[in-house]
């Protein structure tokens, strides 16, 4: 089958990926067609950012969480709109370690045979910027780069400098944007702020997607997207019949979930039932709970003073129902969370506490669950952890469920703290890359 699509990729990270796949988004919806967005690496910021401007859900595609096949069948199931949009991750071949393009955009790029567009920061260059292209066009045999866009830009006559010394490439150039102050937007120690915390930033978006695609030239873009290969079709998958009913905790302190891994969920037979633990008094009525990430350390003291929230979930967990918690749920069922010079008090239901760091922790992971437990039996898995705590006064007898090869965990290469029936860890997993979705619904009491 024929998906319209095109990758938007960049010679390094910084260089303006967001804003630009942004802008790209806006205007081909304002030449009447819709998009869906899509999101290379395991990121769940950036795509908050690519769905509030197309209106459409961003899915993520990761080699490493999904495997070839499921990222294949992922991105051919999702793209249902006209074009789809697939920002990439960091520069363009940096994937998993540096011998290999594994994992990387180009990667990527390839399993989806999709063109792309690299975007060039020209700031501080002139001439020099068609060496930097050159490399990325020749750096692999099929680099599959369609077009070239120029950013940050210092002038006229800079931009006619560019555009001349880029002229025996023989690759189009897409557009060419200036060096603009307020058309970037804002970040934070993981990435940019989550479009759910803060509603001003949709505003931003809009108006920086706005400004930028005046600089882009729609269609040439119309043109690459629809020059493309034919993709395997995928059958549709059935949704199972409801039978259990999962609260997944949403809200400005807990957002970080892959759309997948709830649309799995729903699939295999969970009614989804969301809920704040910022704002809510208690857990709806439900057979499980899903805490994913997030930031409960910025609104600590507003999660710390929800008692009556913090009681139902620990009363929850000691009755029995079966909760799994990432990252920022992890933190959350914690005793406390210090961050700077504050110390919120949160559910205690593990027996160790969080503390904010400087230090940021950014890996694929790679273990084995060793015992039976909720998310699923004995098996190896690929993960990825992303975040800037560590647990402290961890129990010498807590029991751990994940051994890690690869990553750092909880402690000592540990990971998947358990008590009762609560699996709670760093690592973050994508849930149809194994049967995960199905062994939460198994155990979840029905």
């Amino acid at each position: 089958m024929i998906i319209p699509r095109l990758v938007i990729s960049g010679s390094t990270s910084g260089v303006g990926k967001t804003s630009i796949t942004s802008a790209i988004i806006y205007g081909l919806k304002k030449m009447g067609y819709t998009i869906q967005p899509f999101k290379v690496g395991p990121d769940y910021i950036d795509p908050s950012y690519l769905s509030s401007i197309s209106n459409n859900e961003t899915k993520n595609l990761d080699v490493w969480l999904m495997g070839k096949n499921e990222l294949v069948k992922t991105f051919v199931k999702s793209s249902s709109s006209d074009i789809s949009i697939i920002e990439g991750v960091m520069g363009y071949y940096d994937g998993f370690g540096g011998k290999t393009n594994y994992a990387s955009t180009h990667h990527v790029a390839t399993l989806l045979q999709a063109p792309v567009i690299l975007i060039l920061d020209a700031s501080k260059t002139s001439r020099s910027i068609a060496a930097t292209a050159l490399g990325f066009t020749k750096f692999h045999k099929k680099s599959r780069i369609s077009g070239i866009i120029l950013n940050k830009i210092g002038s006229k006559k800079h931009d006619t400098l560019c555009r001349h010394a880029l002229e025996n490439l023989n690759i189009p150039i897409i557009g060419s944007i200036p060096k603009i102050s307020n058309n970037t937007l804002e970040s934070r120690h993981l990435g940019l702020i989550p479009v759910t915390e803060q509603k001003q930033l949709q505003k931003k978006i809009k108006q920086v997607s706005k400004e930028i695609a005046d600089y882009l030239d729609f269609e040439k873009i119309v043109k690459i997207c629809k020059n493309v290969e034919h993709l395997p079709k995928i059958k549709p998958q059935k949704f199972k019949k409801v039978k259990t009913s999962i609260a997944v905790a949403l809200d400005s302190s807990f957002n970080f979930y892959y759309h997948n891994n709830i649309e799995a969920l729903r699939r295999e037979g969970a009614k989804i039932k969301f809920f704040s633990p910022l704002s809510d008094k208690k857990i709806p009525n439900c057979d499980c709970i899903y805490i994913g990430g997030g930031f409960p350390e910025i609104l600590g003291k507003k999660l710390s003073q929800n008692n009556t929230m913090k009681k139902s979930i620990k009363q929850a967990a000691e009755n029995g129902t079966p909760i799994y918690a990432e990252c920022g749920g992890l933190m959350y069922l914690t005793k406390s969370i210090k961050n700077q010079n504050q110390k919120y008090k949160m559910v205690g239901l593990f027996d160790a506490e969080t503390e904010m760091t400087r230090k940021m922790t950014l890996n694929y992971t790679d273990g084995r669950i060793t015992s039976n437990c909720l998310i699923s039996s004995p098996r190896n898995f690929h993960a990825h952890e992303f975040h800037y705590s560590r647990i402290t006064n961890i129990p010498k007898d807590a029991k751990f469920l994940y051994d890690l090869n690869i990553g750092e965990g909880i402690s000592s290469n540990k990971d998947g703290i358990s008590e009762y029936n609560v699996v709670a860890s760093y690592c973050h997993l994508y849930f149809d890359s194994a049967k995960f979705a199905s062994s939460i619904i198994k155990n979840s009491g029905i």
